[in-house]
């Protein structure tokens, strides 16, 4: 089964073939054509993997890689036509994972993009704010404070940071984390409950909001 991959990219031809190239090896490939819209669609959607150009119009692929990392864990290759040791430096402080200098050939590309699916998974962190966890040893935190979560707190948890900001309704939570067995009518906000009172212990700020008639959503 392929992964879902963001490619950000203002060459349109370029956009195009490498989501032919990615799409060959059974990815589901979105192409974004600058910053702002790359934002909105990481918001719409959770991705595996993005690749990311560092030259876009509006706000540039550095911008575009801070605002991710600071929101979650999602892999980052970034793509740039300079060569220098600074830019790659650039890109690698502000959060990028790996960095590959255009002209590339796809094969190269193709083995990045798979070494940084290997790398995410199972050993992720994921992170939102000050939140942290790691599926590996089923560890949470808030900041430096370690979390005692039950196993179906933590994978509620997870769900969330996996799709942070994205809005989800009781029926999507039930299907993904209850698998679709039968629960009473409130265990969904039962549990966001719980988890509201182990994340907010020490009077931290609320990560998980109630989006009155629609559902549930990890936001600041």
């Amino acid at each position: 089964m392929g992964s879902r991959i963001l490619v950000v990219e203002d060459d349109a031809r370029l956009g195009a073939t490498l989501g032919r190239v990615l799409g060959a090896e059974g990815h589901d490939v979105e192409v974004a054509a600058d910053g702002n819209e790359a934002l909105r669609r990481t918001r719409d959607r959770a991705f595996d993997l993005v690749v990311l150009d560092v030259m876009l119009p509006g706000i540039d692929g550095i911008g575009v890689c801070r605002r991710l990392r600071a929101t979650g864990s999602v892999p980052i290759l970034m793509l740039t036509a300079l060569s220098g040791t600074e830019e790659r430096v650039r890109g690698l402080d502000s959060g990028a994972d790996d960095y590959l200098v255009k002209p590339f050939a796809y094969e190269e590309l193709l083995a990045r993009v798979r070494a940084l699916l290997r790398r995410s998974t199972p050993g992720d962190h994921l992170r939102f704010a000050d939140l942290r966890l790691e599926p590996s040893v089923r560890g949470a935190w808030r900041g430096d404070r370690s979390i005692t979560l039950t196993a179906t707190e933590f994978d509620l948890l997870e769900h969330f940071l996996r799709h942070p900001r994205q809005v989800m309704t009781r029926e999507q939570l039930l299907d993904t984390v209850w698998k679709g067995e039968p629960q009473t009518d409130n265990v969904v906000a039962v549990y966001v409950g719980y988890l509201r009172q182990k994340l907010e212990q020490e009077g931290e700020p609320r990560l998980l909001h109630t989006v009155r008639g629609a559902g549930y959503a990890l936001r600041e």
